[in-house]
């Protein structure tokens, strides 16, 4: 299988194949350092805001279902269902067919 060559990019090509990397100066390790310096800066701010609006809505979102759901946590409370509830078992009455309660 070949692989097509655009003639008009061969030139640019073989310009950075005859260049050798060199090794980076001390001023562009600086710059290099204090790049990072801010971009790890500017993440950390966005990182702490995000994690405030996350926290914020979430304690809003609960909030409001905490308040909505007042009125039946309120019945619940007053009328558990299914009969007595002692320390987290149901005790329920049992009728049998002569109307004797157990």
């Amino acid at each position: 299988m070949t692989m097509f060559k655009d003639d008009r990019l061969a030139g640019l090509f073989q310009a950075f194949a005859r260049s050798r990397a060199q090794p980076p100066s001390l001023v562009q390790k600086i710059i290099a350092g204090i790049g990072a310096v801010a971009v790890f800066a500017l993440a950390l701010t966005f990182s702490v805001v995000l994690f405030a609006v996350v926290v914020s809505v979430g304690a809003i979102v609960w909030a409001y279902l905490w308040w909505t759901s007042r009125k039946l946590r309120k019945q619940m409370r007053d009328n558990p269902p299914g009969g007595l509830v002692i320390e987290g078992e149901i005790i329920r009455e049992v009728r049998t067919r002569d109307g004797e309660g157990s």
